[in-house]
């Protein structure tokens, strides 16, 4: 099968590029630097990748939400050490229409500012409390290094959960279930991850402490793909949230947040990904089996009919599922199925027929297997894990 230009393992940073192109994931041909376009291939992945997540704060009882992008001037001041960390990243809205603005307005960086205001409304009593939130949105920050598509962008596809609780031990609490989510989260992607608090110089600015979740690339490097900040009542104070504990005394919330980024498709290109083309873990694969037919003259009706009845099978299952029914070589479509990383490629020719099996081929070590199809719905579920 055809291979990439460059080798991955001989110029990493370059493979990348080559392979976010060819595997069609986003355009970065956008007259912005560092705000790409996402392709349907990408954003399908991507989409999945959220689901993953919104499972997760189902599973823990987080509600979502959705606040504004803008985010007022005196808001963001409100709290001066966070303001110290993203001054210089922040994008700015000063006119409407040819109007200057009484106040500006900024594009958010992270939603603390534009939520923490509307949360000292909605939180009054104990019985308030925890409140647990999240929403999935675009961040913008105005990063001036070299920009890589996923990696490291301007408008960032962006995770956050913001929770308040009624004491340090009770946030504690969360931080622990956060990182009960990152296991569970990550394993369903293959990815190792490695967990380090932040010295006080690298912490989130606001935070009393931080954890990320990093990575480590082929380059060598690591990638931060997310944080959990344990915020004390750092921002609770400037922004007014409190409630009345069960003694009727006030006192102010303790909170946390927990964010993630497309940083999380980066990583799954770049460690799963090898010289054919990405390789997709099952669970965010937008397909996760593509059927090929062997066409023989002659032979194509019975081969047809035979892929129709596989996929209905696979379908009943919960599988996505594909035939690829192009009118082209099967070597073509095995290349472009392998670039784009599907996890499970079935073949089935007139042989296949005669036999009432499939031959599946396995996207990530291209592990050859027979299948009965009288043993398809319980076989190829276990191959995709």
């Amino acid at each position: 099968m055809p291979e990439t230009k460059v080798k991955k393992d001989e110029d990493f940073n370059e493979w990348y590029n080559e392979i976010v192109e060819l595997a069609e994931l986003c355009d970065k041909r956008y007259p912005i630097k560092g705000m790409n376009v996402w392709r349907p291939y990408g954003w399908s992945i991507m989409q999945n990748i959220d689901n993953l997540i919104r499972e997760e704060m189902s599973r823990t009882g987080h509600l979502e939400v959705y606040f504004p992008l803008l985010i007022p001037e005196s808001l963001f001041k409100k709290e001066e050490e966070h303001i110290e960390g993203f001054s210089s990243e922040v994008f700015w809205v000063t006119h409407a229409g040819e109007n200057p603005l009484e106040e500006k307005w900024l594009l958010r960086p992270t939603s603390e500012t534009a939520m923490y205001p509307i949360f000292s409304l909605w939180i009054r009593s104990h019985s308030d409390l925890p409140l647990k939130t999240f929403q999935i949105v675009n961040t913008f920050r105005y990063e001036t290094k070299q920009t890589r598509a996923f990696i490291r962008v301007r408008e960032i596809h962006f995770f956050e959960a913001h929770t308040c609780h009624k004491d340090f031990e009770d946030a504690e609490k969360q931080i622990k279930e956060d990182l009960e989510i990152a296991e569970r989260f990550f394993q369903k992607l293959s990815l190792p991850y490695i967990l380090n608090k932040r010295p006080e110089w690298d912490k989130f600015a606001g935070a009393y402490y931080t954890i990320s979740i990093d990575v480590m690339m082929p380059s060598g490097r690591t990638l931060q793909l997310g944080s959990i900040h344990q915020y004390r009542d750092n921002f609770a104070r400037p922004y007014n949230i409190i409630y009345e504990d069960i003694n009727g005394d006030h006192k102010y919330c303790h909170q946390t947040t927990y964010g993630m980024s497309e940083r999380i498709l980066g990583a799954i290109i770049g460690i799963h990904g090898d010289n054919r083309g990405i390789i997709l873990p099952p669970a965010v694969a937008p397909i996760q089996i593509v059927i090929i037919p062997i066409i023989f003259k002659g032979k194509e009706e019975i081969v047809e009919n035979k892929c129709k009845k596989i996929k209905e099978i696979l379908d009943k299952i919960g599988l996505r599922t594909l035939i690829d029914s192009r009118d082209i070589t099967p070597g073509s479509k095995y290349y472009d199925w392998e670039l784009k990383g599907v996890p499970l490629r079935l073949e089935i020719g007139p042989k296949d027929v005669e036999n009432k099996q499939v031959t599946a081929v396995r996207r990530d070590n291209f592990e050859k297997i027979q299948v009965k199809e009288n043993e398809i719905k319980e076989i190829i579920p276990e191959i995709l894990g």
